[in-house]
């Protein structure tokens, strides 16, 4: 076992297991995809570790153990077709392309979008269409969608995007305001009907796009 594989296999046993992540075909995702490719060079000593890694622009990657879980609570079969937002280094969506039949990709920053698709095709992951769009706005031309996942936290989930799931389709998304946010599992029961269940506590940086409430100063 290399220096890589070793960290790997330490990262799903001491961080990603203790995370209620205990479904075998999600945890063989994560023992086969190798997170140092979606890391930054200068990172490197990062990628096993329990913590965000700087990207470019200000922006980071979530700790493994996040999107471990997301991933996980979408419980996907292998046959879905994702939308994932907030692309980031494309860590994510490797995760989810691992579970799913296709992945639709959206990053607003062209730095990480064009990032993001070189470390999926070095890391072989061939089943993710990587764009360059606002995610808040989904992307409706390839609606619905059997699942939605948000790699980031918005302050509430805009009603376009919970249109977008099919009837039964499930979106994952982290909710909230610092430092108070809960991942959520919104689920379309009916053509205008969803419902919306508090999964974890977490914390995460904001999508760019999501538009904030306003705060009234009394």
């Amino acid at each position: 076992m290399n220096t890589h594989e070793q960290a790997r296999f330490n990262m799903v046993e001491q961080q990603i297991r203790p995370w209620q992540v205990l479904d075998k075909a999600a945890l063989n995702v994560l023992s086969q995809l190798p997170r140092e490719l979606f890391v930054p060079q200068v990172y490197q000593a990062l990628a096993y570790t329990d913590t965000e890694v700087p990207l470019t622009n200000g922006h980071s990657m979530l700790p493994p153990r996040v999107d471990a879980r997301l991933m996980h609570d979408l419980e996907l079969t292998g046959t879905e077709k994702v939308l994932a937002i907030g692309v980031g280094s494309g860590y994510l969506c490797a995760l989810v392309a691992g579970r799913a039949q296709r992945v639709i990709g959206l990053e607003m920053d062209s730095e990480l979008a064009a990032t993001a698709r070189d470390n999926l095709q070095r890391a072989g992951v061939t089943n993710v269409d990587v764009r360059l769009a606002d995610g808040s706005q989904g992307a409706a031309g390839d609606a619905p969608f059997d699942a939605i996942v948000l790699g980031g936290s918005v302050a509430e989930v805009p009603q376009a995007l919970l249109k977008q799931l099919k009837v039964g389709g499930r979106l994952m998304a982290i909710v909230g305001q610092d430092p108070v946010m809960c991942a959520t599992l919104f689920t379309r029961t009916g053509d205008a009907a969803w419902s919306s269940k508090a999964l974890w506590d977490t914390t995460a940086p904001r999508l760019q796009g999501f538009t904030e409430p306003s705060r009234f100063q009394f």
